[in-house]
């Protein structure tokens, strides 16, 4: 159960984070809302998930999902430029929770 809240509590952080780019540097009311209550749930299912998965892993498992799909929705719906260096930076992103998990003996 803690890993689907540690899922979830990604999701909630990911739409938080795109209504943050929404909300105009927080003067737009409704997406600054979205914001504040999406980041509640996202430390809350966090928290959940802390319960039973190691802090280190859980916290890179939450930063590289949450870094990839912002990423990906900034190029995807924000229009943001793609470029090699971002896309080699996450690919490390990735590659360190792997080793973290390898290291851990979880893989």
């Amino acid at each position: 159960m803690s890993w689907l809240y540690l899922a979830v509590a990604i999701l909630f952080e990911i739409v938080g984070t795109s209504a943050m780019k929404m909300s105009d540097g927080m003067t737009r009311l409704a997406p600054a809302a979205v914001v504040v209550l999406c980041y509640g749930v996202a430390f809350v299912l966090l928290a959940k998930a802390l319960r039973s998965i190691e802090v280190g892993i859980a916290y890179a498992i939450w930063s590289a999902a949450g870094t990839a799909a912002i990423a990906a929705i900034g190029v995807l719906v924000f229009g943001e430029s793609l470029t090699v260096m971002k896309v080699v930076g996450i690919a490390l992103i990735v590659a360190g929770v792997i080793s973290l998990h390898v290291a851990n003996g979880a893989a």
